[in-house]
């Protein structure tokens, strides 16, 4: 595990682009992407640099059961915003929020994952370890599931929302194993309220109830930190 620790988040934004950089120009052809406020700087920087996806395949973490893509709050609508729009890929796979038959849904993601091997794929931490929606508990062999979202979870994306009773309680999200086949990981934390899990993450015992930490068993990982995240690490 290779840790980087820069000033700010647009200083990691700056480094997390050099590592999609060098991930192309080694033959990438699927990305894992993410969503929320952790990659936004991140996007900013790939949509401003000169990296062509027009022939790659994206595949994303997760999606709120419920939401259309076309509702501003779906990560759906969050990727077209923020990268699709700007930087078009060949082909964007993402769960469906309306998918009538959610086993059929699963299934799906499934199918289309192992078609799609992931070359590079970006996380975020949440401030209980979770990666993607997978929450603190979650089956670390996991492959897609509908999962329901903890309490803590649901507050921290209620930002969001108008109301924190209108965020999603469930979301269709890869499992911890799904993540686990990507051949480089690249995982994001920002902010002092991130610095007891990127503790947790880097130094602590692989345990299934900080979900982030079997990561220290990925041949190829990438964590990018600022200062206020990387401050309870004793080795930097």
């Amino acid at each position: 595990m290779r840790v980087i620790i820069v000033e700010d988040k647009v200083a990691g934004g700056k480094e997390a682009c050099k590592v999609f950089a060098n991930a192309l120009a080694n033959g990438a052809k699927v990305l894992g992407l993410a969503t929320g406020g952790t990659p936004e700087t991140t996007y900013q920087e790939l949509v401003a640099s000169k990296l062509d996806f027009s022939k790659l395949v994206s595949v994303n973490l997760d999606e709120y059961v419920g939401l259309g893509a076309d509702d501003p709050q779906s990560y759906n609508y969050y990727m077209k915003q923020h990268l699709f729009n700007q930087k078009p890929f060949a082909k964007s796979y993402l769960p469906n929020g309306l998918a009538e038959n959610e086993a059929a849904e699963i299934e799906r993601y499934n199918q289309v994952l192992a078609a799609n091997p992931v070359d590079l794929q970006l996380l975020g931490i949440g401030e209980n370890g979770h990666i993607g929606f997978n929450e603190p508990g979650s089956p670390l062999d996991a492959k897609t599931r509908k999962v329901a979202l903890t309490e803590s979870t649901i507050k921290a994306n209620a930002r969001y929302f108008e109301r924190e009773e209108d965020v999603p309680r469930y979301a269709y999200s890869m499992g911890i194993g799904s993540i686990m086949q990507a051949k480089e990981i690249l995982l994001e934390a920002f902010g002092a309220k991130k610095a007891q899990a990127v503790k947790a993450l880097v130094e602590g015992p692989v345990d299934a109830n900080v979900p982030a930490t079997i990561l220290q068993k990925h041949p190829n990982v990438t964590v990018i930190v600022d200062k206020q995240a990387a401050a309870l690490l004793t080795k930097k």
